[in-house]
């Protein structure tokens, strides 16, 4: 049944307590299926531009170079790039290394199962350290040692850290209430930590929760600095721009910034974006940070923009529409923004001169939704450019890599002709 269907796939999106509400979104899916996704929403696709969008689609080349699947085989929630390997978390608690180079290989001593039975949502890299987000409720850090051929990551830290639990303990100040006859200590995420960001430097890990709060660590020593309760509702997407703002999209259909101003202790609330009609499942953010993307239930991607020189208002400018289910993942490069989706696809956009988009390429491969997404400028190209003297100017070349949820990595060329 549409959207009930898709978080069914996807093994819970959201928190579970929103089930009332899940239903209540999907009783009406059929005939949302047929109908433009927030019809008061100006499509930055317009009418007008359908022929030069067929222009470009023809002009624009893609194939898939490989398919990677880990054995056992399992779902795949998270993906990210670092040097020269690409790793993936899966549902069964499986992080895994991959070689970018020819062939795309794992080394089978590489893998690691982390200590509990839940899924792997979210993965970044920082130095040689691996910060991975659980289904059970914590973050665990690993030492990535590629030059080893028998051990690729050592496990660092489990977060909280002992020592963090233990300093907060004696203290009743440092007990919020949980649930209604539980409390914790704020340092602990008491749900599902869903998403995983770095500050610009590496120096800060933000993670955000079902719980309904976003936490920051110190990535020197793992201390938990600050907790805060951000939502409604669970939240699902985070993402941290080069000048430290924090932008969290939650299962409440809302979008919230958020930063610490300077002499002030702990972030506060910049604004709120509303606009979708579901739940927010996937944010991310132009390289220089003056675009913000994010993805729904409701099949739409919003773009909000910033407004002058006020960080903390955003302008919405209008939707990228084109697919018919949940949009579950989003990445940005450049001019350049990929999408997946429940209806197991990837689109790439592209966002022109005059700030309206094309689709330049529907990737399409995966048997079901397409939970994560990686993107990088395909270095092979760089290097052939570089040995014929630079000649080849009329494309880039982008590799794009998507994990579904059919236990399926895919990597994707794409060659994106320059305006």
């Amino acid at each position: 049944m549409g959207l009930l269907c898709c978080h069914t796939e996807e093994q819970e999106q959201r928190s579970p307590d929103n089930s009332d509400h899940l239903h209540s979104e999907s009783s009406n899916a059929s005939s949302l299926s047929s109908q433009p996704s927030l019809p008061s929403v100006p499509s930055l696709t317009p009418p007008a531009l359908q022929s030069h969008q067929t222009q470009n689609l023809s002009q624009s080349h893609h194939q898939l170079i490989t398919t990677l699947t880990s054995t056992p085989s399992s779902p795949v929630f998270s993906i990210t790039l670092h040097g020269k390997f690409l790793y993936t978390g899966s549902f069964n608690s499986e992080i895994r290394a991959w070689s970018r180079g020819p062939g795309f290989s794992s080394n089978p001593h590489g893998d690691v199962v982390s200590a509990n039975n839940g899924a792997v949502k979210s993965l970044v890299v920082s130095g040689d350290k691996l910060f991975s987000a659980h289904q059970d409720h914590k973050i665990r850090v690993w030492k990535i040692q590629p030059d080893d051929p028998n051990l690729r990551f050592k496990p660092v830290a489990t977060l909280p850290t002992v020592g963090d639990r233990f300093c907060k303990l004696l203290s009743a100040k440092n007990y919020v209430q949980v649930r209604r006859h539980k409390k914790c200590t704020w340092v602990h995420h008491v749900d599902t930590v869903s998403s995983l960001a770095l500050s610009e430097d590496g120096s800060l890990l933000y993670s955000a929760s079902w719980d309904r709060t976003f936490k920051i660590w110190r990535t020197s020593d793992f201390k938990c600095l600050e907790s805060v309760r951000a939502h409604e509702d669970a939240i699902n997407a985070l993402v941290v721009s080069s000048d430290g703002v924090v932008y969290t999209g939650s299962a409440d259909k809302k979008i919230k910034m958020w930063k610490k101003k300077e002499g002030e202790k702990n972030h506060s609330l910049l604004g709120t974006l509303e606009k979708h009609k579901s739940a927010v499942n996937a944010l991310a953010l132009s390289t220089d940070g003056s675009v913000l993307y994010s993805g729904a239930c409701d099949r739409s991607i919003l773009v909000w923009e910033k407004d002058g020189n006020d960080e903390g208002k955003m302008v919405l400018v209008g939707a990228l529409r084109g697919h018919t289910r949940a949009i579950l993942s989003l990445v940005a490069m450049e001019d350049l923004v990929c999408s997946g989706s429940a209806d197991n696809s990837v689109r790439i956009w592209r966002r022109g001169l005059d700030k309206s988009y094309t689709c330049l390429a529907v990737l399409e491969g995966h048997k079901k939704p397409v939970k994560c997404l990686a993107m990088a400028v395909d270095s092979n190209q760089s290097n052939n450019n570089n040995n014929n003297g630079g000649s080849d100017s009329s494309s880039t070349s982008y590799l794009v890599y998507s994990g579904g949820l059919d236990c399926n990595i895919k990597v994707w060329k794409v060659q994106v002709p320059l305006f």
